[in-house]
């Protein structure tokens, strides 16, 4: 078996390998066009719609062959009576490879969709917001130096639920209400500039540098809320703990590029003692609900890199799990988080950093379960960032 094994990975190998003696890695890449998804979210059996929108994303340069990538969609129609308007906003990790002159790649992808309110048949009342993800791949064509046909397909998971009412918003889900749609995708990728050189496509550059490195003491708490993809209102929470920041992706629109993981030890949720399904408080007592939370994907812009005071962008995906049932008597022990936030860093010294900003902190179910209030905490949260590689002279 092992003798029949290798011809097989040698031929599967020798085009990459054939290709070129170097190849580059783009530091992004931006695509668009046209996508089809296989139904609408009211498509019942006998009653399938297919509906047309559009595709966009970016994708940052790759570690290793894969790659961060921020995608957004949006599809449009008519079933049953009602419109079907919905956006996605979903971020994951392309992984690619080369045969011959055509580019493979395999995505996976996890974010929210918004859906228009009177989506069920005959413009029955659904929720708005869902947990979505999608696993796909595509074929990439040349076809000049800076743009690429593309051709991508694959299958979108969504939980969208009807619900009982305006003012009794119990969800609720009938026989055949699809979950899983095929989605299908054809358009242009463009590609800014060619990045540094790598040697026979292995992913090891020809000269490496030093990589920037952080280590940030971070804390957090809130301070109000707002909806965005979340129902509740009524709980606080308050987290400590450490975020890993890594210069892996270049420099693009003026501003470096990090990859960012943090693990959140502490994690104090201060919500009603008593609940309705959808979060809301039954009397005035509260009580404290410990967690802990996990984001091991995540990206932070920062401008002015190595002066004295540096402005950034940071956006972190991940789960956060708590001891009890958080928000909601039915809700759900692990959630799903995501953290977005505009802040400046100061430099102490030629090790540490102090840095300092505001943010949202969103989490939910997914509707994992029937019952999804979520929330979304405004925050002021800081750190200290201490520095692996050697400081920069500010000006």
């Amino acid at each position: 078996m092992q003798m029949r094994i290798a011809p097989v990975l040698a031929l599967l190998l020798l085009p990459t390998a054939s290709a070129a003696q170097f190849e580059t890695s783009p530091p992004i890449r931006v695509s668009g066009g046209y996508s089809y998804l296989s139904n609408s979210f009211n498509g019942i059996p006998g009653s399938r719609q297919p509906l047309d929108g559009w595709d966009a994303d970016a994708t940052f340069p790759w570690f290793h062959r894969l790659r961060f990538t921020v995608d957004v969609s949006g599809y449009s129609g008519s079933n049953l009576g009602a419109q079907q308007h919905v956006v996605f906003i979903m971020a994951g990790g392309q992984y690619e490879r080369r045969l011959g002159r055509e580019g493979l790649f395999v995505k996976g992808l996890a974010g929210d969709g918004r859906l228009g309110q009177y989506w069920g048949p005959n413009g029955a009342l659904g929720g708005n917001a869902s947990f979505a993800t999608y696993l796909g791949g595509g074929v990439d064509t040349p076809i000049t130096p800076r743009f690429v046909f593309r051709v991508e397909g694959g299958f979108q998971h969504t939980d969208f639920a009807l619900l009982e009412s305006a003012t009794d918003k119990v969800p609720y889900r009938i026989p055949g209400l699809p979950n899983y749609f095929g989605r299908i995708s054809a358009g242009l990728v463009w590609t800014p500039r060619a990045g540094p050189p790598y040697e026979n496509g292995s992913g090891r550059a020809y000269h490496r540098e030093p990589v920037d490195s952080e280590l940030i003491f971070e804390g957090l708490g809130s301070f109000g809320h707002y909806y965005v993809f979340a129902y509740t209102w009524w709980s606080y929470l308050h987290v400590g703990g450490m975020e890993y920041d890594r210069h892996s992706w270049g420099n693009h629109i003026g501003a470096r590029f990090d990859y960012v993981a943090e693990i959140l030890p502490i994690a104090i949720l201060k919500q009603p003692a008593k609940t309705d399904s959808f979060g809301d408080p039954l009397n005035h007592s509260f009580t404290i609900n410990p967690g802990l939370g996990i984001s091991p994907a995540g990206l932070r812009m920062m401008w002015r890199d190595g002066r004295r005071w540096k402005p950034y962008y940071l956006v972190k995906g991940g789960t956060i799990g708590y001891a009890n049932k958080a928000l909601s008597v039915d809700g759900a022990y692990e959630n799903f988080s995501l953290q977005q936030s505009v802040g400046m860093q100061f430099k102490i010294d030629e090790r540490w950093d102090l840095r300092m900003a505001v943010g949202d902190f969103h989490f939910s179910n997914g509707f994992v379960v029937p019952s999804n209030p979520g929330i979304d905490e405004m925050n002021y949260n800081a750190g200290l960032s201490y520095h692996f590689s050697r400081g920069q002279a500010g000006d």
